[in-house]
């Protein structure tokens, strides 16, 4: 991970990270071997500098954490979800534009847009 601003998501810290948040998580479960999950990956970074204060960012290595894949449903990669309250309340799977997601964020975090 490139940017300070994504945390590394596991098995471990995913409740307190992710469920337990007082601000949206936008979450991008991935594989280093996956090719379009590399190319998301700069927008991702992009997203995590600059939604830092409003939003999280963290990142799911899919192969590291097989429980959590497994728990999310997650069968293609890269898939993002957006968490709100503990709760999914959006679901990407392939690469999306980063206006898109944004937007999404913005939207649970309350950043007018």
């Amino acid at each position: 991970m490139s940017s300070q601003y994504e945390i590394e998501l596991n098995n471990t810290n995913f409740d307190s990270e992710v469920l337990k948040s007082d601000k949206p998580v936008l979450v991008d479960f991935w594989a280093a071997w996956c090719a379009p999950c590399r190319a998301l990956a700069p927008v991702i970074e992009e997203l995590a500098e600059e939604t830092h204060g409003t939003a999280k960012i963290g990142k799911v290595d899919t192969d590291a954490n097989q429980m959590l894949a497994m728990q999310y449903g997650i069968r293609s990669i890269p898939t993002v979800m957006i968490f709100h309250n503990g709760e999914v309340v959006e679901q990407f799977i392939g690469v999306q534009p980063k206006n898109v997601l944004k937007e999404k964020l913005q939207y649970y975090a309350g950043v007018p847009a």
